[in-house]
């Protein structure tokens, strides 16, 4: 490895045109490794008909199309030629974001290339399984298959203890460190013509507190806590107003929950916001961020907020709170609707309080994706020098049978693939000839 440049390969299942909180912790990874650090190389699922335009390399692999099922394509990474090209990438060490098809191809890529493999363990896999999967035979399969998957790379990084907590619970037995993610928003709010742009666009009012959340439209983020609160506030006479940003599979659940609850002239659903100074200016807009998930691992929504002085209402003892201060750079609640709409009416029309939260939320919890990848590539070099010393040897019989069952899958694929092509290549001179008889 050369002493100031080195080559990271990056690789997470979900990356753009579909954009999650671990997408975005890639591209801020990838845009300044490449910058300040030597090269990035994403691998990632192919997206059909997407172009990848990017100061860093990007490199796509065969997927499938399980959008409906887990909201983003699954890759296949069982291509032996993609494997190859790795191989004449020069890589320094390989980090996956992801403990399912990124961190197969990862190993089966480490054992091809004798590189180092670190996994970053960014979301609560369990939950999203359980929710796509009734069998709990099949469950406990698919979370083993997880586990032992991240049992194998060689540096293991939560984002939070309580995510480190959720792995271990999940049967994991080896040791993890905490890396925390960052944020690529500057500190401080967005300019005032900004603002007042998208307070125009949604028609926000200046007289009454303005709540805000940013995330996937799925129930599992607590959203149904926030609605039944906001019902609360609304049978209590107590103005506001409530964005809502993101799109997600049960968005139009949500939506017929709202209209249920007589709050459709309360709520905006805006959709998803892929226009980061837009979204910053949404953030800087409002007046408190309102996020009861005890799903998310990290919360780096979260750390948005607070880069625009937006405080936020999380629930005790999550993940999202960790490193938080109740009652100073965030405000606490219970898990159920009462405990949100019980704080909100004490809070009442004091904007200025919850600001003067936003403003500590800014000063304490902020940090930059400089800071968090500075921290990571300081880690990086770590990995990389006790891999060096120890010369590891691969070929263990754990991971011999590991491989030639990939390997395996990977030539029958490859077989199928060239038979498929084959049929296809007949059909259309079938066709042809057809043609020209008829």
């Amino acid at each position: 490895m050369s002493e100031d440049l080195f080559t990271v390969c990056l690789m997470n299942d979900s990356f753009p045109p579909q954009i999650d909180g671990v997408a975005n912790a890639v591209i801020n990874y990838a845009e300044i490794i490449e910058r300040d650090y030597g090269h990035a190389i994403v691998c990632t699922p192919e997206y059909p008909g997407y172009v990848d335009n990017c100061t860093y390399e990007v490199l796509r692999y065969p997927s499938i199309n399980t959008e409906k099922l887990v909201g983003y394509r699954a890759g296949v990474p069982v291509d032996l030629d993609y494997i190859g090209r790795l191989y004449d990438k020069k890589i320094d060490i390989i980090h996956s974001h992801c403990p399912i098809a990124s961190t197969v191809l990862g190993r089966l890529s480490r054992d091809a290339i004798r590189k180092p493999l670190v996994m970053t363990y960014h979301t609560k896999f369990d939950i999203d399984i359980k929710r796509a999967i009734d069998a709990k035979i099949i469950q406990d399969m698919a979370i083993n298959a997880i586990v032992s998957n991240i049992e194998s790379v060689d540096d293991v990084w939560c984002v939070s203890r309580g995510a480190g907590e959720n792995l271990k619970s999940l049967g994991y037995k080896g040791d993890y460190i905490v890396m925390p993610n960052g944020v690529d928003f500057a500190k401080g709010k967005s300019k005032p013509e900004d603002i007042e742009a998208v307070k125009e666009e949604y028609g926000l009012p200046n007289d009454r507190p303005i709540f805000l959340f940013v995330g996937r439209m799925l129930w599992y983020k607590g959203i149904r806590i926030t609605l039944d609160a906001l019902k609360v506030l609304k049978s209590h006479n107590q103005p506001f107003k409530m964005l809502f940003v993101g799109d997600g599979m049960e968005i139009d659940e949500i939506k017929q929950y709202c209209q249920e609850l007589d709050l459709t002239d309360e709520c905006i659903f805006v959709g998803a916001v892929s226009d980061r100074n837009k979204l910053k200016a949404i953030f800087s807009a409002c007046d408190l961020f309102l996020f009861p998930s005890t799903f998310d691992t990290n919360g780096i929504v979260v750390r948005e907020a607070a880069s625009s002085g937006l405080g936020s209402v999380l629930i005790k003892g999550s993940c999202a709170a960790e490193d938080t201060i109740d009652k100073r750079n965030t405000l606490w609640i219970e898990e159920n609707a009462e405990s949100m709409a019980e704080l909100l009416l004490s809070i009442g029309n004091n904007r200025d309080y919850m600001h003067e939260i936003g403003e500590n939320a800014m000063n304490e919890l902020y940090m930059s994706w400089d800071d968090a990848v500075a921290l990571a590539i300081d880690r990086y070099k770590y990995v990389i020098d006790k891999w060096e010393f120890k010369k590891p040897s691969l070929m263990d019989d754990e991971t011999t049978a590991f491989n030639a069952l990939v390997y395996g899958l990977a030539e029958t694929a490859n077989s199928i693939d060239k038979a498929r092509k084959s049929v296809e290549r007949g059909t259309d001179k079938f066709f042809e000839w057809l043609d020209r008889w008829l």
